[in-house]
């Protein structure tokens, strides 16, 4: 019986029936970790063009413009870096799960965490939720007037958890963005304001209404005041009409926030007229009542004309 054949043999070990089987599966865990760093690689690519879309380029040299610009490509960056991340990690546990690593320990602790964080943080979720929607939405930027709630003033600095206001006294007012539930913008395409004219109920209108459209229409020659005027200023007509007064209306449309000055310089222009001409104005008697007891007396010293 030959005894060859029961001879050890190393080019017959067991160990060089396994490395063919080994080099496949690893070359084969090598190429679909690579598929998923590729598709990982061309989604994000396809999220960073879609989130450019949000990018709102300035038509103008304007600094408003060019402000509204900066905001939607740091709106465009924040979601680009948000959707980035979640790419990675999805495609993180899908490699981990294919070299034989369960994800699911990671995946309950990161629930975990995403709740407790949720729980914790969800004012700030929200205030930057609705910061989102106010750069997105073009409601106000840095530089507009504005007005939340009670606070009217410019907005001094924008960021998608708060918004910064300069109000009247000068003071800095820091509004949550989520506490934001309307706001009026004052400086948008146009602002307008009325100025009411009281007249003495007892002259006729004609001649008061052509001093009123006079100090209009010079109002509206000057070119130092033009090129803040919209439209107007008009006048509107009778406003209201009782024994004390007669008031007229007069409506003016401004460049925005330019109203107040407008309106105080068509205020001195139809006083100026109103005295050129001699048109009185409504002028009320008003009678305080002092001492009731010796009114009651009929003493007549009991009441103060003013």
């Amino acid at each position: 019986m030959p005894t060859d054949s029961m001879l050890y043999s190393p080019d017959e070990s067991p160990m060089s029936s396994t490395v063919p089987f080994l080099n496949a599966n690893t070359l084969a865990i090598v190429l679909y970790l690579l598929i998923i760093v590729i598709f990982a690689l061309v989604l994000n690519r396809f999220l960073r063009a879609l989130s450019n879309l949000l990018i709102k380029p300035a038509a103008v040299q304007s600094r408003s413009e060019q402000l509204r610009e900066q905001q939607t490509r740091a709106l465009a960056s924040v979601v680009y870096g948000v959707a980035n991340k979640v790419v990675w990690v999805i495609a993180i546990l899908t490699a981990l799960d294919k070299v034989g690593i369960n994800p699911l320990p990671a995946l309950a602790l990161a629930g975990v965490g995403g709740i407790a964080i949720g729980f914790g943080a969800q004012n700030l979720m929200r205030d930057i939720i609705s910061g989102f929607y106010i750069v997105l939405e073009d409601q106000y930027v840095v530089g507009d007037t504005v007005q939340i709630a009670e606070t009217i003033g410019r907005v001094e600095h924008l960021t998608l958890r708060r918004t910064v206001v300069r109000d009247a006294r000068g003071a800095l007012v820091t509004v949550a963005n989520g506490d934001v539930r309307s706001v009026a913008n004052l400086s948008r395409d146009w602002s307008q304001s009325f100025v009411d004219v009281g007249l003495a109920p007892e002259i006729a209108l004609d001649k008061p209404m052509a001093a009123l459209e006079a100090a209009a229409s010079e109002l509206r020659g000057d070119a130092s005041w033009s090129q803040a005027l919209v439209d107007g200023p008009r006048v509107l007509g009778v406003q209201s009409y009782d024994r004390t007064a007669t008031v007229v209306r007069l409506q003016v449309r401004t460049a925005p926030t330019r109203q107040d000055e407008v309106t105080r310089e068509l205020r001195r222009r139809i006083q100026i007229e109103f005295q050129k001409q001699g048109i009185p104005v409504a002028s009320v008697l008003r009678f305080e009542l002092t001492n009731p007891q010796s009114l009651a007396a009929g003493n007549p010293q009991s009441t103060s004309p003013q």
